[in-house]
């Protein structure tokens, strides 16, 4: 946040005015000369003027009078055109307009007495600056600034050494080609200049140039990329009296900028080093400047704190610190603006550091206006009370830990906006917020805020405008009557309770652009005046309630892009036409009934995202999805519709996710979607496709992350293209007729194969502002995200992941006709998490390096022909929960280790040759009695002595170690990093199956002593 106020802006201001005041003479003349009226339309003969911005020029009513041509003044004593102001949209400022283009005309040299020139945010197409603009010699005014210049910029504006302003900043930087500035060096009389956005790598003499313009007061350079100084390399550096501003932001400087800025002038009043790659602490000489206003320091690498020298800056009003790492408690970090600073300060910026403590009284700083600590880790309290009276207005602490109550906020009066959202506050919202009455902005969401608001909070608060108490544990509690004070744009209310009855209070409310009143605890009709929705609406969120009732026409409601989302209520009926720009909208899990043919009225320019999923929705679906061709997200799944899937869904050329799970489609896989390459999201399970997998899916839709075709009836083998699925993570053919062997080449699948960071969820973020944190479907910046979810068999039974979907890596082709080897490439995807090949007609052995899918948590072979040994690798999947190898042709003893052991005996039943535990089938050779020799004893006494010896007050010790080795064991490595756990849970199970031998052994014998 800047000053707009302060000496250095005013003191630019006072020069453009004094600009206008020469000018003013000349303003508003009748009359023109006809050589500069020829010359203007010759002008405007080289333009393009999209928008008729310059129709007034020639037009019928001003044919001769060029003087009130539209940007043209001239002079009332002279006559002669002196003022040109042709300056474009600015971000929209002018609604509608566009930029002029074209060629701009020599004839311009006709204005002889043109003083004044801005063709500013235009687009010329990366033309030249026209060297003939060096012939202007009474210009003092330039603004070519975001006009789409490129090239070199002309050594003949040196020329102009009448200028005082020169401007021809951009956003392109690559756009100019500047090897030097020596043309600078000419403009004696220049004192503002701005070479924002121009690159000036090249430029190593920049310091030199600037300092041969005596008169400077103003220079930007920001994000202009100019080299670092070489304060060795540089000559004496004369300070001027002149130049106050200096904002040399962006610009990858360090340190060394500091010899040139602290030599450059003695009455700095302006300084922005924003963006840099400054390191260490704030240099003292900061505070020696007394003439400074404005610093800014953001988004750098600084640390320590600020110097003491700051609280002599009596004339310091705003500091920004923000985006460094400062580590500080508050209340130390900001001791040392007492003093004068303490007395002038008006706005402090320490966003997004490392500040922790308590809020100290900020009514020390008697003028502060503007006070913003968010993304900070303060975890102390509010101060009880404030010394005093404050003039704060803005006070932003949002993402932090701060804890206990609210103070009483009658000593802040002058408060606007209060964002405390995301804290862990706790008691009550205290009575004394009523009597902030200028408050327009109240953030109190995501805290642990309870008890009742009611009138007595809100009354007084006539200028209130955004109100987000979301997530709390707030009632809302106001009479029937009630008529709010204020009118709200923002009404954010998610998990507040409103209800059982909608609130009548948003009767009153007709200019909001958001209302999210979602998990109110409202079970009721949605009354008929609130359709009567205001036109601007943007967002609209009723979910996660029990509203019933039909939903009227709301095609002709709203005039803005607006985000819809009324899921998880009781809406029933038809859907009804929506307005034709509408963006998002979420219908799932109510009682729709019906078709779906409302979506080709929409104008699909604006759609993002449709969920209707979860409705008693029936019919085919319609075939107009080639207008939607925005689409991005499309959930259809859980309803009733039936016939083929239609082509027109190829024309969804942006959408990346398809859900048409659990409905009644048939027909082949729909070879139109081989259009929508930039699928990741594929759910056609649970209907009755048919037909051959295709092997276009490879290639085609090679972004693939999930693809569920799960219950269907397709045919035919797997085709080997789809190999070419290295992102898929979740593949389930399950519950098809697929035969054919299982390809070779799945070891290509790459985000099985390579570990790697993966999100907790799969999710699309689109704009809208839905309510925060909840289920984490908000991000950053307040846009929404659609969290996808998929039904998986899971540990025998299916279930719904959401939140944890992105971390599954899933292989699935049970219950199929797939014949042949499992292959030993199988063994390549370790960050396989489950893998399910039952019920198919595989044979041959488990691979015997099963033990590198280190990950693996699910593992069903069961139902198949599979033969040979359990591989004792098996036994080093350590986080395996779910083990079948039930109904194969497996013999020989299962390996004696703690981890198979440890799963119920079903897991290896139906597999006549297997033995050993769990089984209760002893394997040969088991419980054979040893000869008596061997022992040590010569007689049976002597060897019953031994045994009983065997078994003693050790034995137990020795069992007991064992018991707390294994407990800790088991938590310790829950702590410990994923390879030392890995190996210490090898460790453990081999000290556990000789604990286990050693038992069973005793036993035997114990067993065999007792029967004699």
């Amino acid at each position: 946040m800047k000053i707009e106020g302060g000496r250095s802006v005013q003191l630019f201001r006072g020069l453009v005015a004094l600009l206008l005041l020469y000018m003013k003479p000349a303003l508003g003349r009748d009359e023109c000369i006809e050589r500069e009226r020829q010359a203007l339309l010759k002008f405007k003969q080289g333009l393009i003027d999209d928008y008729g911005r310059l129709s007034s020029w020639g037009s019928e009513d001003n044919k001769r009078d060029c003087c009130k041509w539209r940007g043209v003044h001239c002079s009332n004593r002279t006559g002669h055109v002196i003022m040109l102001d042709l300056r474009g949209p600015w971000f929209n400022s002018n609604f509608g307009s566009k930029p002029l283009k074209g060629m701009l005309s020599p004839s311009l040299l006709q204005l002889q007495h043109l003083n004044y020139l801005d063709l500013s945010y235009n687009d010329f197409g990366a033309s030249r600056i026209p060297e003939f603009f060096g012939s202007l010699s009474k210009l003092r005014y330039l603004n070519l600034s975001f006009a789409e210049f490129g090239g070199e910029i002309p050594k003949q504006l040196g020329n102009l050494s009448n200028l005082w302003s020169l401007d021809i900043s951009g956003s392109e930087a690559f756009y100019y080609d500047v090897k030097n500035l020596d043309w600078l060096s000419s403009l004696h009389s220049l004192r503002h200049l701005d070479l924002s956005g121009v690159f000036l790598g090249e430029v190593v003499d920049w310091v030199q140039v600037i300092s041969k313009l005596p008169l400077l007061v103003t220079l930007r350079l920001h994000e202009s990329k100019f080299p670092n100084i070489i304060p060795s390399a540089l000559p004496p550096i004369n300070r001027s009296t002149s130049l106050l501003v200096v904002d040399i932001s962006a610009n990858f400087l360090t340190s060394s900028i500091y010899y040139w800025l602290f030599n450059c002038s003695s009455s700095l009043t302006d300084i922005n080093l924003a963006g840099n790659e400054l390191e260490g602490v704030i240099p003292d000489a900061f505070g020696k400047i007394l003439s400074l206003e404005n610093l800014d320091l953001s988004l750098n690498q600084l640390e320590g704190g600020i110097p003491k020298s700051f609280g002599n800056l009596g004339n310091l009003r705003s500091l920004d610190l923000s985006s460094n790492e400062f580590s500080e408690s508050l209340p130390k970090f900001l001791q040392n603006l007492y003093g004068h600073a303490e007395n002038s300060l008006e706005i402090l910026n320490l966003r997004e550091n490392q500040l922790s403590g308590s809020l100290p009284d900020i009514t020390k700083f008697s003028f502060l206006r503007e006070l913003y600590v968010e993304y900070n880790q303060l975890n102390g309290s509010f101060p009880e009370s404030f010394g005093q009276l404050s003039r704060l207005e803005v006070l932003v602490l949002y993402r932090n830990q701060m804890k206990g109550s609210l103070p009483d906020l009658t000593t802040l009066p002058s408060l606007r906006k209060l964002n405390l959202f995301e804290n862990q506050l706790t008691g009550i919202m205290p009575s004394s917020l009523g009597q902030l009455s200028h408050l327009e902005f109240l953030d109190a969401s995501s805290n642990f805020l309870e008890g009742v608001i009611s009138e007595v909070h809100l009354s007084n608060l006539s200028k209130l405008q955004y109100l987000d108490l979301s997530f709390n544990s707030l009632s809302l509690e106001f009479s029937s009557e009630w008529v709010p004070p204020f009118q709200l744009g923002v009404v954010r209310l998610a998990y507040c309770k409103l209800g059982p009855h909608f609130p009548n209070w948003l009767q009153n409310q007709n200019n909001f652009t958001e209302l999210d009143i979602s998990s109110a605890g409202i079970s009721d009709t949605a009354p008929n005046w609130f359709w009567d929705l205001p036109p601007r609406l943007q967002y609209l969120n009723l979910s996660y309630n029990q509203i019933n009732g039909l939903l009227p026409n709301l095609s002709f409601k709203f005039t803005d892009v607006t985000n819809i989302d009324l899921c998880t209520n009781l809406f029933e009926g038809p859907i009804p036409v929506f307005p034709p720009n509408v963006s998002s909208l979420n219908l799932s899990k109510n009682k729709f009934s019906g078709t779906v043919t409302f979506v080709c009225a929409i104008n699909g320019g604006d759609l993002t995202y449709v969920d209707l999923s979860d409705n008693q929705l029936s019919g085919n679906l319609p075939d107009c999805w080639m207008h939607l061709d925005g689409l991005v997200v499309l959930n259809l799944a859980n309803n009733n519709f039936s016939g083929e899937i239609p082509s027109s869904m190829g024309s969804l050329l942006s959408i990346l996710m398809l859900q048409l799970r659990n409905n009644s489609l048939i027909g082949e896989f729909p070879v139109s979607l081989k259009n929508c390459t930039g699928l990741i999201i594929i759910d056609l399970s649970d209907n009755r496709l048919s037909g051959t997998l295709p092997a276009w899916i490879g290639h085609g839709l090679s972004d693939l992350i999930v693809l569920s075709l799960r219950s269907n009836q397709f045919y035919g083998s797997i085709p080997s293209q789809i190999c070419h699925l290295e992102n898929i993570q979740i593949l389930d053919l399950s519950l098809n007729n697929i035969s054919g062997i299982i390809p070779n080449c799945i070891k290509n699948f790459t985000s099985m194969a390579e570990e790697g960071s993966s999100s907790p969820s799969i999710a699309y973020g689109y704009y809208g502002q839905p309510p925060r944190d909840r289920d984490g479907e908000q991000d950053m910046y307040g846009n929404g995200r659609y969290v996808v979810s998929l039904f998986l068999i899971w540990k025998g039974r299916e279930s719904e992941y959401k939140k944890t979907l992105g971390l599954v890596r899933s292989i699935d082709l049970s219950s199929n006709k797939l014949t042949g080897e499992i292959p030993n490439e199988i063994t390549s995807l370790v960050t396989l998490v489950a893998l399910n090949l039952s019920r198919n007609n595989l044979t041959g052995l488990i691979a015997p390096k099963i033990g590198q899918l280190r990950l693996l948590d699910f593992l069903d072979l069961s139902r198949n022909q599979l033969s040979g040994g359990i591989p004792s690798s098996l036994s080093e999947l350590s986080f395996l929960g779910i083990l079948d190898l039930s109904n194969n042709f497996f013999s020989g003893r299962i390996p004696p280790s703690t981890k198979l052991m440890s799963f119920n005996a079903s897991a290896y039943m139906g597999n006549p040759g297997l033995c050993g535990p769990p089984l209760t089938e002893a394997c040969p050779g088991d419980g054979t009695p040893q000869d008596p020799t061997t022992i040590g004893g010569n007689d049976g006494v002597g060897n019953q002595e031994h045994e009983d010896k065997f078994i003693t007050t050790g034995f137990y010790v020795s069992m007991g170690f064992g018991f707390i080795l294994g407990f800790w064991g088991v938590c310790g490595t829950l702590i410990l990093s994923g390879p030392s756990r890995y190996a210490y849970f090898k460790l453990l199970d081999n000290i556990k199956d000789w604990l286990y031998v050693t038992t069973a052994v005793n036993a035997a014998r114990l067993k065999r002593q007792l029967q004699y």
